[in-house]
Parts: C-alpha cells; sequence; structure tokens
C-alpha cells in the first residue's frame, strides 16, 4: 500500500486577512479559507478551527508554513522567536504566532516574513525560477520586500525592510510630507496605496493614464530597483501588490530603472530583470508551502 504524499498546512498571515490552506504540492491544494485578522484571539482560534477540521477529513498534517506580515522576530536563538514584535496593527505586538500551531498541531512549523516567503515560491514555481539572487516587492497598503540568494531568505539582524529606503524626491512632488509615522517621505510613505490616496484623493489606477502621479510613483519603485541593483546585484526583481496592478505602471518602472542605471550595472534588458508575479495572488500561500516543505526536512 502506497503512502500518501505529505501534507502541508499553510498560513498567509496579513494585516487585513489571513489565508489558510492545505496542499501537498502547489498543484494539490485540498482547502482554503480566508478569515480577516481581528484580535489575536480571534484570529488564530479561528485559524486553529480551520486546522482542526482538515486534519479530521486529510489526517495530521506532517508540517506548517508560517508566512507572516511583519516585522517579526526570525531570529532562532531569540526567546521570541516566532512572535510578532512592534507593529503598527493594534494588538498584535508580541503575538506569539509558532507557538500555538506548534503545540496544537503537533508539527515542525517553517516562519518567515510574507515577502519572504513569496519570492521562496515565486523562485520555486513561479518568475524567479533560475535565479541565484531574487528580489519580491508588493506595493499595496504598505511597501515589503523580501530577498533570496542561492536558495535562502535573507535575515540577518531582523529582515530587510525595502518600503523604508529614504529616495530622491521627484522634482514635481517636493511638498508632500508623506504618509509614515517613522520616517514620513520614505518609499512606503510616498508610493504605496494610502500615500497615493492621501496625496491625490483616489487610487493609482482611478486616475487617468496622463495623470502625473503615474511618473511620480514610478520613478520612487524605480529607485528601489537600481538600489538592489547596487546592493545585490539581481537577476530577478519581482514586482507585485495592488498598486503594481496600475495599467503601464510595470514599464514605467522599467523605463525610468533604465535611465537612472545609466548602463552601470551590467544589465540592459529590464523587461526581463523586473517582472510581474508569475504566482499571482497565489505567491503568499505558496510560500507558506515553501517554508512548510523546508521545515519538514
Amino acid at each position: 500500500m502506497t503512502a500518501a504524499p505529505p501534507l502541508f498546512g499553510c498560513i498567509e498571515a496579513g494585516g487585513t486577512k489571513f489565508v489558510l490552506g492545505v496542499a501537498r504540492d502547489p498543484d494539490t491544494v485540498l482547502r482554503t479559507a480566508r478569515i480577516p485578522t481581528t484580535t489575536p484571539d480571534e484570529t488564530l482560534g479561528a485559524a486553529l478551527e480551520f486546522f482542526t477540521a482538515a486534519q479530521a477529513e486529510w489526517g495530521a498534517v506532517d508540517a506548517l508554513g508560517i508566512a507572516s506580515f511583519g516585522p517579526v522576530d526570525l531570529d532562532r536563538s531569540s526567546p521570541g522567536w516566532g512572535r510578532i514584535v512592534d507593529t503598527p496593527k493594534p494588538g498584535w505586538s508580541g503575538t506569539d504566532l509558532v507557538g500555538p500551531f506548534a503545540r496544537a498541531l503537533d508539527c515542525p512549523v517553517g516562519f518567515d516574513t510574507d515577502v519572504n516567503g513569496a519570492i521562496l515560491a515565486e523562485s520555486l514555481w513561479g518568475a524567479a525560477t533560475g535565479a541565484d539572487i531574487a528580489v519580491y516587492v508588493t506595493v499595496g497598503t504598505g511597501i515589503g520586500g523580501g530577498a533570496l540568494v542561492e536558495e535562502r531568505p535573507v535575515h540577518g539582524s531582523r529582515h530587510p525592510e525595502m518600503g523604508h529606503i529614504l529616495p530622491r524626491r521627484h522634482p514635481d512632488d517636493r511638498d508632500f510630507a508623506g504618509t509614515c509615522p517613522f520616517h514620513g517621505d520614505c518609499l512606503e510613505g510616498l508610493a504605496s496605496g494610502p500615500a497615493i490616496a492621501a496625496r491625490w484623493g483616489a487610487s493609482l489606477s482611478e486616475l487617468g493614464p496622463d495623470h502625473p502621479a503615474h511618473d511620480i510613483v514610478a520613478y520612487y519603485l524605480a529607485q528601489l530597483v537600481v538600489a538592489q541593483q547596487a546592493l545585490l546585484s539581481p537577476r530577478r526583481i519581482v514586482l507585485g501588490g495592488g498598486v503594481l496592478g496600475t495599467p503601464g505602471l510595470l514599464d514605467r518602472v522599467r523605463d525610468h530603472a533604465a535611465r537612472m542605471a545609466n548602463g552601470y550595472f551590467g544589465t540592459h534588458d529590464y523587461a526581463t530583470l523586473i517582472v510581474a508575479p508569475g504566482l499571482g495572488d497565489r505567491a503568499g500561500l505558496l510560500g507558506a508551502l515553501a517554508l512548510a516543505q523546508r521545515a519538514r526536512r
């Protein structure tokens, strides 16, 4: 009798919703659910109920992966590993994400940021396959980025916070103070969804294609691309998130980045360097799957 393939639990823990899943592999996702991110007790309780029901149907999960909004503690030698640290999300600072699931499901848990999980998934099954150094950036409610260097997500003293670089101001955007509560006019404070709405009263996709906002936002995001080239020399930069769904924005970012780099970094084909997610909105959940698979090894 052939043993069933491993069963993995997957959690994409977002600031507005948790996406839950049980899967055997990227093509065999047996069940998914979305629950709102309310209080930690309510949200984690509902997630545990989902996995309890799933295990009653398919058996025990072999490992769980959690790809979470941050900041989070990724240092396994730290007593706070597996916890969300200081976050503007009310009530979530200090929340232990790993412990309740490890105890209830009695299985190994892989844990990382949502963007590190996303670039791991894109490198395995999506737009960054074959790239030894790759970056994933999401531009939406905030701006976050994860980096993969030879199959290992970058951590360090905490984890990358790519949305908080301090860009050069666009010549036509001198007066807006920015929306970041920590840095004001960092990249997130100038080019995230809330920053766009605060500045122009609408989302980027709602503004006409000739509106100057499109060029201004692309100018800021291109600076992140060039910074990644200078710091990491990636072979692929995956740009996703709601703001990047704006028609034409990806091409504008490519054009600005090519002009800013001025041929210096050895890359001239920015259409190959800067790409949309190959996994679409599945990158987060499949990132959790990739973390679960690694945890089981």
